[in-house]
């Protein structure tokens, strides 16, 4: 495809870099993202995805604005508390590219629904803030056969992974059902980072440049600060990927 001037412009610093180019840019324009919940890490994925250029997003989050999500998802206001996220998400970030198209689902994400919702896309990217939405999210990447890129955060801590079994394993197959506390404190800064994070891997993987964290999980410990990079791999019981 021909880019126009004002988007090789826009995208130029990317263009330069070593892997990427015009064939690059153009897998992005292709590329079909379905972005799981516009809280604290989507708002950060989706910014960067949006401008990057990917050329479809699938914004899907069925909660509305609420007053305490102001300190970290950024794309909304005081004015839209009350207002469901996903439209107001999809117009502000459709608004940053006009080379892009966005869509709003203001669904929600559930076992029954999951695996309709993300088909027809590329790439799933993981801004859920509960563990069973996220056990149903992955259940339907694994039987669509779409990659997941998963991130969860809490206080100063993150956490980020890129999923595609059965090469990688699964979600299931490092994280338990242990219940996680209902309200996890959380300052704007740690989605804003990993969601960031997650918009790399994203980029990374529809592009093809550099390496995902496949099989790997990257822990962040920002009070200290330190970031590690430990190994992961498939569980041959796993009730979510051992029939692959």
């Amino acid at each position: 495809m021909a880019f126009s001037k004002d988007e090789l412009d826009r995208y130029s610093r990317q263009l330069s870099m070593p892997g990427w180019g015009t064939e690059g840019q153009e897998r992005l324009a292709a590329a079909r993202v379905f972005l799981a919940g516009v809280g604290g890490l989507g708002c950060a994925a989706g910014a960067y995805l949006a401008a990057a250029g990917v050329g479809h997003i699938t914004v899907c989050d069925a909660d509305h604005v609420e007053r305490s999500n102001l300190n970290r998802q950024f794309l909304y206001n005081r004015m839209d508390v009350g207002h469901d996220k996903a439209p107001i998400a999809a117009g502000r970030l459709a608004a940053m590219n006009a080379s892009i198209e966005v869509r709003a689902l203001p669904l929600e994400i559930d076992h029954l629904t999951a695996l309709e919702l993300i088909q027809g896309h590329d790439l799933v990217v993981d801004g859920l803030d509960n563990l069973e939405t996220r056990f149903a999210l992955n259940r339907a990447c694994i039987a669509a056969r779409i990659p997941m890129v998963y991130a969860a955060v809490a206080d100063f801590i993150g956490y980020l992974s890129f999923l595609n079994p059965p090469e990688t394993p699964c979600l299931e197959c490092f994280i338990g059902r242990t219940p996680p506390p209902v309200e996890p404190a959380i300052p704007g800064c740690t989605p804003g980072v990993l969601g960031s994070l997650e918009a790399m891997e994203a980029l990374k993987y529809l592009v093809g440049v550099g390496d995902v964290l496949a099989g790997r999980l990257l822990i962040m410990e920002g009070a200290e600060p330190r970031f590690d990079v430990i190994g992961i791999e498939r569980d041959p019981g796993c009730p979510a990927c051992r029939g692959l």
